[in-house]
């Protein structure tokens, strides 16, 4: 079964990003909006009995810390991609290196940028009028990241939660 690793945002921004991918990404209906703290993986029912003590850990270990969004990025020109840009503070990038170690898959197909897609899949024109009207805003949304989450991917593609860890907790 694929698995995967995220950090759900608060509802205030959720809904702000959602007011762009309902109309931009095609995944919309498929996982709320999130930052992605370790791509999907594929892992069975031993592996969990694995993972999961090491997911246990790295959240008891770490603090609660800020989420900030100021601005949107794109991954152009690999793809016509964006998102919103999530700073990348210190406890975030430890968080998302100690989900590649220990017991974890320690595959990593790309550089991680801490981010919330908002567009994805757009024809090149489409891209350019959606990403030059949204370079043009500024965001000022903080809120604390508490927890994380270990996903799993359905039959039908969409994600949902098979645990919530929580930060600084037994």
């Amino acid at each position: 079964m694929r698995y995967g690793i995220v950090i759900f945002p608060s509802k205030q921004l959720q809904d702000e990003a959602n007011s762009y991918r309902m109309r931009y990404d095609p995944h919309y209906a498929l996982i709320p909006p999130h930052v992605t703290l370790k791509e999907p993986f594929e892992a069975n029912e031993d592996d969990l009995k694995q993972i999961i003590p090491d997911l246990r850990n790295i959240a008891k270990e770490t603090k609660p810390f800020p989420l900030t969004v100021k601005k949107v990025s794109s991954f152009f020109p690999v793809t016509n991609t964006i998102y919103m840009k999530v700073e990348p503070i210190e406890a975030l990038l430890d968080v998302n290196e100690r989900l590649h170690s220990g017991k974890l898959p320690k595959d990593q197909a790309f550089a991680f940028v801490p981010h919330i897609t908002i567009a994805q899949k757009l024809s090149d024109d489409e891209f350019s009028d959606v990403f030059g009207s949204l370079q043009m805003q500024q965001f000022d949304l903080e809120e604390t990241a508490d927890r994380f989450q270990l996903m799993y991917q359905l039959e039908n593609g969409s994600w949902t939660v098979f645990e919530t860890f929580k930060f600084g907790e037994e």
